[in-house]
């Protein structure tokens, strides 16, 4: 039988599931961050394009997520929009609205758009809409994932009237196919005795579409009921009309699951029979991780930022992405929103998201570092040995030997890696987990040292590997300006003069490239990481290390300080190999706060620097932190990494300011910037980042770096 409505789960309240959350804080309602960030839309067709404008909602690592009907569209009332699944690295729509539930009142279906325009809402861990249906009838709808596989939505209908009321209950949906072969031929909808199931042929096209013949979609209802497939569309019947007398109601519930593998697929028919028989445990361990995680983001952040903060959390957690294929444990995409962010783990983009993450579930952060640690060269590696200790740029679903091509050995990240351990310590407390990542952070700074400093004098470059996608030297130039992340910098332009040289080992053989510039973010880094190194081995009690890993700090901190700022300028810059003159013809870049921020610079040069970030011609913007100066002549608004303002280098100088003491600065800029990047204040999305003259929103929507550092960001004040 249909379970009857519980009033008391009527209401969501924030509890105390964060050990020492304030008192007032815990009672605060979860209606307070409704709609943080705009769900509603319903796609046109299969194919989502580059980048997708409709936001979605996905939760616990699900390769699938849903968004709210459109309110100006009645045709999509009924169900959740989506599902958006991922063919293991690729975005695409299954359905406008796979499940469209139909209430039919004697043969007369009933009208959702009768009380006018229903309530179609999200909030922290679910979606809901609500609709008025005339005649006393209510009708609620709402989706949590209940698992990294499973999603479930409930409809809870109430009759408010004075008479029994004997309603016949349908779900229909219509599958939204690829246009183009193979693609178009791969999903085939087919009855289970428990609803409607799709399955997917094999499909193994490289650049948009990847599936092995395994992967599975499949509604599993807890009533008994009947399904029909006609073509590419669908009808399920509730076998029994559903009764409700007056005052009372009933809730219905299904599962929608999305597998990659048959095992998988075994394991979720189980796991969904159990959560079918006992929902509302379900229902509550979510809402309860939700209120945790809603307390602990928003703990010590102004009132006026704490919707910011909630959106920030729920964009992470729509881009965290369940251990699949070759991706071993959990992780955060960059987006799920771009086509070519979906499907993978970059390197210091998890760096960054960890230390986000770490503020309202430190497990997540853990398992994310683990994710791209999994892939860190090991010593005798077969086809790379020379590079042990490196973490590649980016792992995916598929590495080259299964067909992937996203997947990129060509470079590595900067190395944020120990900065991000113990951030993430920070949060946990676990001890053990540094004393597992220690090694291996040992060997990725010490692959920095043995591949990347051609001459030899302590100060290091990017570069790129020996591989065979560096087949040229632009191929070559073109993959040491990816190491840095700031791929189309002013200071990496061929035309500037960027160029690379060979690294080759003490028997000749080539080992790698690096470019003709020592890189001033690239040193900073690597002094902070050595100096995290040696909290992290004086923690374990490893007090050699300790004091080995400081002194080495200090080394390449003063190196920094005393090689790579230019007084005339007042600012740092690369330094050419060789003559290692400060590289100010490229003009200023947002690199040069990063002394500030890992605390290498002086207090003179934290100084000079403050005054230019300051300056309106320079960094001091209307949205502050330009990733080019202004006044360079390389300055373009919309350009990538010549001029747009990202937000993690946005936190690196706020966060670097107030180190060096000029927190009002910081407080003023820090206002300013969250103010006018476009959407940030209202229910738009994070974007990847923002023009820093209009403050228009660019690139890649829900873009999970600038997430994270917001969290910190925002609690700052």
């Amino acid at each position: 039988m249909p379970k009857p409505l519980r009033a008391a789960a009527a209401v969501l309240l924030l509890a105390t599931a964060v050990t020492g959350a304030p008192a007032a804080r815990a009672a605060e309602p979860v209606v307070s961050y409704a709609d943080v960030l705009d769900l509603h839309g319903v796609p046109g067709a299969a194919d989502p394009g580059d980048l997708n404008r409709i936001n979605v909602f996905a939760d616990q690592g699900a390769w699938h997520a849903y968004a709210l009907p459109a309110a100006n569209d009645p045709s999509s009332y009924g169900g959740f929009t989506g599902p958006l699944h991922i063919a293991q690295e690729y975005p695409w729509w299954l359905s406008r609205e796979f499940s469209r539930i139909q209430l039919t009142d004697h043969g007369r279906p009933l009208d959702l758009a009768a009380g006018g325009v229903p309530e179609l809402t999200s909030l922290p861990g679910l979606l809901r809409q609500r609709y008025r249906l005339g005649g006393g009838l209510r009708l609620t709808l709402e989706l949590r994932f209940t698992d990294n596989r499973t999603s479930l939505v409930q409809a809870t209908v109430e009759n408010h009237g004075s008479e029994r009321r004997e309603l016949a209950v349908s779900w229909t949906g219509t599958l939204l196919r690829p246009d183009a072969e193979p693609m178009h031929s791969a999903p085939a909808l087919s009855a289970t005795d428990r609803g409607v199931a799709v399955g997917f042929a094999k499909v193994r096209s490289t650049w948009d579409y990847l599936t092995d013949g395994t992967e599975h979609f499949e509604v599993a209802h807890d009533q008994p009921v009947r399904t029909s497939v006609d073509g590419d569309s669908y009808r399920t019947d509730l076998a029994a009309p559903l009764a409700l007398r007056p005052g009372g109601g009933q809730t219905l519930g299904w599962a929608e699951s999305y597998t990659f593998t048959a095992a998988e697929q075994a394991r979720e028919r189980a796991a969904v029979a159990e959560l079918l028989r006992h929902p509302q445990q379900a229902v509550a361990a979510t809402d309860r991780r939700w209120r945790g995680y809603v307390v602990a983001a928003t703990d010590g952040v102004p009132a006026a930022r704490r919707r910011l903060a909630v959106k920030a959390v729920q964009t992470l957690v729509t881009n965290w992405r369940s251990a699949a294929g070759e991706l071993k444990h959990d992780g955060i995409t960059p987006s799920i929103s771009y086509k070519w962010f979906t499907g993978g783990f970059w390197a210091w983009d998890t760096w960054k998201q960890a230390v986000g993450t770490a503020r309202f579930d430190p497990a997540l952060a853990q398992s994310q570092i683990r994710s791209v640690f999994d892939h860190q060269v090991r010593p005798g590696a077969a086809d790379r040995p020379q590079d042990a200790g490196m973490i590649p740029d980016c792992v995916f679903y598929n590495d080259p030997e299964h067909g992937g091509g996203n997947w990129n050995e060509r470079n590595s990240k900067p190395p944020l890696a120990a900065w991000s351990v113990w951030q993430v310590f920070q949060r946990s407390g676990d001890t053990g987990f540094l004393r597992e990542l220690y090694p291996e952070l040992v060997a990725y700074q010490q692959w920095w040292g043995r591949a990347r400093d051609h001459d030899g004098n302590g100060l290091a470059e990017y570069g790129a590997t020996v591989d065979p996608a560096n087949g040229s030297p632009e191929d070559v130039r073109q993959a040491a300006a990816w190491e840095s992340g700031m791929d189309n910098a002013p200071r990496f332009d061929a035309a500037l003069g960027a160029a690379t040289v060979q690294n080759h080992d003490a028997s000749g053989a080539l080992v790698g490239y690096s470019l003709g510039q020592e890189s001033v973010d690239l040193n900073s880094y690597l002094a902070a990481d050595r100096r995290y190194l040696a909290k992290i081995a004086d923690r374990l009690g490893l007090h050699a290390d300790a004091a080995r890993w400081g002194a080495a700090a200090e080394q390449l901190a003063s190196a920094v300080r005393t090689r790579m700022y230019d007084p005339a300028t007042e600012w740092f810059y690369d330094t050419a190999l060789g003559t290692g003159a400060p590289l100010t013809g490229r003009g200023r870049g947002i690199e040069g706060v990063i002394p500030l921020w890992t605390g290498v610079a002086s207090k003179e040069q934290a100084a000079a620097v403050s005054s230019r970030l300051a300056d309106p011609a320079e960094f001091g913007t209307p949205v502050p932190f330009p990733t080019v100066a202004k006044s360079s002549p390389y300055f373009s608004a919309q350009a990538y990494w010549r001029g747009p303002v990202w937000l993690d280098q946005a936190y690196f100088a706020l966060a670097g300011l107030r180190r060096y003491g000029y927190d009002r600065q910081a407080a003023t800029l820090t206002d300013r910037l969250l103010a006018d990047a476009g959407g940030l204040a209202g229910s738009g999305p994070i974007m990847e980042n923002y023009d820093p003259v209009t403050g228009q929103a660019l690139n890649s929507t829900n873009f999970s770096w600038s997430a994270a550092l917001l969290l910190p960001l925002v609690a700052d004040h």
